[in-house]
């Protein structure tokens, strides 16, 4: 990041964030073909929250395009086995509901490759359901595989970089499907952004902009779980279904990346191949074997929607439990446990992660290595090749966030030992090191 584009985006906490867009702006998508420098990326793309699809040049050096997939472009299921073979993964049931999702188990590799070779073999059907492999922690657990490498335009990364931290959890993941598999309808973790590449295989994505959603619910309150079924023509059970605007709808093919932006809820279907077309023009819908790769990601950019996320969660636990809280000495530390249970995290340990992000960027602007040829690990390495502009951006984020969480009443509530520092102690750290660059 230079200069400019850092002065340009210091004042990104005094700009309305359209979080709640009533309309899509357009149903098409940007293709970006060849490299373009990041802080085009930075612009087009991250401030303002659009998606955009990157050619399959982008992933073509990658070893898993290599070694994973055949000749005739289908996954390399012999490879695939010899790599990887007694390793435990989890398997999704696309073919059942649990709540708004497909209830999963945890298997070895070999015996879900031996499904998939007998579901192919059986016409692409079988008693066990359609099974998908995924959300699978394959980088984590392989970590010498080299089986990709992350673009620079979703090398900041704080989400992965605070797991990476702690080194108990990771949002980097697998998915290998047959035929059938498909995500239901669904925004991701903690409304961070996502970045999906295909490796083999065609994928379509149905994509809402934020917002679209509160349409997309029933008259209890809960989310569709297939935006294409046809009870959502019922008025009696939503209500609203005809006035969310029609969905983004991306044919992604192999090797290409697709970027989704925060808070945008999508559901995605393995696709038909380019001679299959005519049949789904004929609605006889052909799928084939599919093989990505998908990261959950987060950063400065995105940051206040994520902090928006936990204060709408955290209200509404608060509303669930509302009839206890004058019952209860405790009851506002009962609502961060309980949101912790349902999202993965609680103010205590959202501040955590803000400090955890601020010391490394603190870090690097103090010792700020001239060229990354001189890091000592990918980490410090993104760092420098986004710059010192970037790092102190991103403090300049967290100094924002954490204002406003310092006036939110909310924060101000929890039990003292949930934090193990002073947050005004940090902010002046923050400013001071932000003061060097600017």
């Amino acid at each position: 990041m230079d200069r400019e584009t850092f002065h340009n985006c210091c004042s990104l906490d005094k700009m309305p964030r359209q979080i709640h867009q009533q309309h899509c702006s357009s149903h098409f998508i940007e293709y970006i073909e060849s490299e373009i420098p990041y802080s085009k990326f930075f612009k087009n793309y991250l401030i303002p929250n659009q998606p955009c699809m990157f050619s399959k040049k982008f992933t073509e050096n990658w070893n898993c395009r290599k070694n994973w997939v055949t000749v005739d472009g289908k996954p390399n299921l012999q490879r695939l086995l010899h790599e990887f073979d007694e390793t435990p993964v989890p398997v999704a049931n696309c073919s059942a509901k649990e709540y708004n999702s497909n209830p999963k188990q945890i298997m070895p590799f070999k015996e879900f490759i031996q499904y998939w070779r007998e579901y192919i073999q059986n016409g692409h059907s079988s008693p066990k359901g359609c099974l998908y492999l995924k959300d699978w922690h394959m980088q984590r657990n392989f970590p010498g595989h080299n089986t990709y490498k992350n673009p620079i335009y979703f090398s900041s990364d704080w989400l992965n970089e605070y797991w990476d931290t702690l080194e108990v959890d990771d949002y980097r993941f697998v998915y290998m499907g047959p035929k059938g598999s498909w995500t239901p309808f669904h925004s991701d973790v903690f409304r961070s952004y996502s970045w999906s590449a295909n490796i083999c295989g065609r994928k379509k994505w149905l994509l809402y902009p934020p917002g679209q959603e509160e349409f997309l619910r029933d008259c209890h309150g809960n989310l569709a779980y297939d935006v294409t079924a046809p009870v959502l023509q019922d008025k009696g059970l939503y209500a609203q279904f005809e006035e969310a605007c029609q969905p983004l709808e991306i044919i992604q093919e192999a090797g290409e990346i697709i970027f989704v932006p925060s808070g945008w809820h999508h559901q995605v279907y393995n696709l038909t191949t380019r001679y299959e077309d005519m049949l789904r023009m004929m609605q006889q819908l052909a799928v084939e074997d599919t093989i990505s790769i998908n990261h959950n990601w987060l950063n400065g950019c995105n940051l206040d929607i994520m902090w928006q996320f936990l204060q709408d969660e955290l209200s509404s636990v608060q509303r669930e439990i509302e009839e206890w809280r004058d019952t209860m000495d405790t009851w506002h530390q009962h609502c961060q446990v309980i949101m912790k249970s349902c999202t993965g995290i609680d103010y205590g340990e959202f501040v955590s992660f803000l400090k955890t992000i601020a010391n490394i960027r603190i870090s690097f602007l103090n010792s700020c290595p001239r060229n990354a040829d001189n890091c000592e690990d990918l980490l410090a390495e993104s760092l420098c090749a986004l710059g010192p502009h970037h790092a102190a951006f991103d403090l300049q984020r967290v100094l924002q966030i954490f204002e406003s969480m310092l006036s939110n009443e909310d924060f101000k509530r929890l039990d003292p030992s949930a934090l193990s520092f002073k947050p005004e102690d940090l902010l002046q750290e923050i400013r001071e090191a932000v003061h060097t660059i600017v």
